[in-house]
């Protein structure tokens, strides 16, 4: 069981893979009981190799370590608008209130071709991957590689995850196989820089506190702390220390929404204060972008209303971006507003 004021407890996924009922049965009631308490857990013994790991967070680190120059190559701002490619240091602002956030990424997801029907018709994060050039990145090719190597091996961890998360509800083990066929998840190579220490200390996030979008997100740590994770109970921030090897799991508001409130898409958060460079690699899994989410069954009372009207996968998952990263662009234009009348009130022209 989950106590009050607990960090997301290690479980010990292999149960999944074996014919031990028993074991099977304890991982669905610890799993359940997360999804009740903060909505977050970590996982061992999975499928994705140890070393797959080790590589892509490899990668991860030599990919930042580019030139900003050589990083805006593949901007996702400007070199396309299906949300792939390199995101810049303080483009969103997920906590109300607070400055930009201290994080650059990646965004990486499946290899979806101009021809497809999902990249014709504009659908969710849906298109090429942006990858470096081979004069910007010599072995970018090993790069690519090992990326879609890891980013497939998740997503079907995801799909796995979805099948022990039915069964905590009562429902058949392929109760989500439908919602999950022709999913769309995003992936996200991030690097925090440490917090400066001359930083507002209430107002510098790495990520502000927030849920998540989707329905399932499976979160890689490398050696660095730095996730926070909200105790709902208590309301005090619980520290959730990288372990080799194993992910960190948590829900997304779409599953909330489905579960009408009965599992928790918690908040979290990132702070790095501790002096050396954070990397992690999230990758989010939404859904099928046309699938439509409402009230699972065993989630209301006979004749009580569900709390949510319907919602398309894709629908649900824009929202959150449009919010977080307009909330970005607005405090970016107040600023050059206001640093704009402080040089005409200075009698100093502006172009």
């Amino acid at each position: 069981m989950v106590g009050v004021g607990d960090a997301p407890p290690i479980l010990d996924f292999s149960a999944f893979y074996t014919g031990d009922t028993a074991a099977k049965k304890k991982l669905v009631d610890d799993v359940r009981s997360c999804c009740l308490h903060n909505g977050f857990f970590q996982i061992t013994g999975h499928n994705v190799p140890l070393e797959l790991q080790q590589g892509i967070m490899d990668w991860n680190k030599k990919f930042f370590d580019l030139s900003l120059e050589q990083k805006l190559e593949v901007s996702k701002d400007t070199s396309n608008t299906w949300n792939r490619g390199y995101e810049l240091l303080k483009s969103q602002i997920l906590e109300e209130g607070t400055l930009p956030e201290l994080k650059e990424g990646l965004y990486i997801g499946d290899e979806i071709s101009k021809s497809h029907p999902y990249f014709i018709n504009k659908k969710l994060n849906s298109g090429p991957n942006m990858w470096p050039s081979t004069t910007t990145l010599p072995d970018v090719e090993d790069f690519s590689k090992t990326a879609m190597a890891y980013y497939y091996k998740v997503v079907d961890l995801a799909k796995d995850i979805l099948k022990v998360l039915a069964q905590t509800l009562d429902l058949e083990e392929s109760y989500f196989d439908e919602f999950a066929e022709g999913a769309v998840a995003t992936m996200r190579l991030l690097h925090y820089p440490s917090q400066p220490p001359d930083s507002p200390q209430k107002l510098t996030r790495g990520i502000g506190a927030h849920t998540d979008f989707g329905t399932i997100t499976i979160l890689l740590q490398d050696k660095v702390a730095g996730l926070q994770v909200l105790d709902n109970q208590t309301k005090e921030w619980l520290d959730v220390a990288p372990t080799p090897g194993a992910f960190v799991v948590n829900l997304g508001n779409l599953m909330m929404r489905w579960s009408n409130d009965k599992y928790i898409s918690n908040t979290h958060r990132v702070i790095n204060q501790s002096g050396q460079e954070r990397y992690s690699i999230p990758v989010f899994f939404s859904g099928n972008p046309d699938f439509v989410v409402e009230c699972l069954p065993n989630c209301r009372a006979e004749g009580e209303e569900a709390k949510y009207k319907p919602i398309t996968v894709e629908q649900a998952v824009l929202g959150g971006y449009a919010d977080s990263y307009g909330r970005a662009e607005r405090f970016k234009k107040d600023a050059a507003a206001k640093a704009s009348k402080g040089l005409v009130a200075k009698g100093v022209a502006v172009a």
